[in-house]
């Protein structure tokens, strides 16, 4: 089971140096993965936990292939809706062959209602435009399609896509279009009664990553929070369950957080360190 980061490319500690040593941080303790959030316009909805500087995600991923070696890159996650499907095709696909391959392409379905009206996107259709979207990516990038060049650039992308989220319609969509089934910060005994129910074709969670001194004894303590010992033998149930890549995200919603992130990248060590030696 690989492990992955999901950084924040936003906030007010957030610049081009902070987005490069979260890179070279990541690289260096040996994750595999770097993953990047999605917000187009920020409205006050989103402001409020994901203020600017907000750096788009294809753009600095781009950038952070040039700068990194073997680490993955992707979007944690993408909301489709927000963009024309053949522009996601082309952007998705130009960067997986830029970076050699190493992207991945999460998406979901977005929950900011100002931001949707902002960009002239139908907040109720959301759901059927994602639907709708992933169909035609997965067109796009077929290449005796007529037309993929429009999407591609005239390659197919061997893109992976991991689809977010955990309601009956998301599980569906996962079945349907997904590489993965990507959930975001749930508790343990949930993505395993989800995944005892319906048959994925992947499994590749988002977790928290909150270290804390005491147990956390919560029943509905998110996977990823509590003390060292519990966030590996989170990691040791969701490798259980069939987990191929298991993503981190140490940001625990206080933009402040963005102009301390040494604290996030112990938290990284600690759990790095103590994992290879468990494994």
């Amino acid at each position: 089971m690989q492990l992955g980061v999901n950084i924040p490319n936003f906030g007010p500690g957030t610049d081009p140096g902070v987005l490069r040593e979260w890179a070279r941080t990541s690289e260096g303790l040996g994750f595999d993965l770097l993953m990047l959030s999605d917000h187009v316009t920020i409205t006050p909805d989103v402001a409020v936990r994901y203020p600017e500087p907000f750096y788009e995600p294809f753009t600095t991923l781009s950038w952070l292939a040039g700068l990194t070696t073997d680490l993955r890159l992707g979007t944690s996650v993408l909301i489709l809706p927000y963009r024309h499907p053949l522009l996601t095709a082309r952007l998705a696909a130009n960067l997986s062959r830029l970076s050699g391959g190493r992207f991945v392409l999460g998406v979901g379905v977005g929950w900011a209602r100002q931001e949707f009206d902002a960009l002239g996107v139908p907040f109720a259709a959301r759901g059927r435009l994602t639907d709708e979207y992933l169909g035609v990516l997965r067109d796009a990038w077929r290449p005796e399609t007529p037309g993929a060049g429009m999407g591609t650039g005239g390659h197919a992308a061997p893109t992976p896509v991991w689809v977010g989220g955990h309601s009956e319609a998301a599980i569906r969509r996962a079945v349907r279009f997904g590489d993965a089934w990507h959930p975001l910060r749930l508790p343990l005994p949930l993505m395993r009664s989800i995944l005892a129910e319906h048959s994925l074709p992947g499994f590749s969670p988002r977790i928290a990553l909150r270290i804390t001194e005491a147990p956390v004894d919560d029943p509905e303590r998110p996977a990823g929070v509590g003390t060292v010992e519990q966030v590996l033998d989170d990691l040791d149930q969701l490798r259980l369950l069939g987990a191929d890549t298991v993503v981190l995200d140490p940001y625990h919603g206080d933009p402040e957080e963005t102009r301390r992130p040494r604290a996030a990248w112990q938290a990284l060590t600690t759990v790095a360190t103590h994992w290879k030696d468990r494994s």
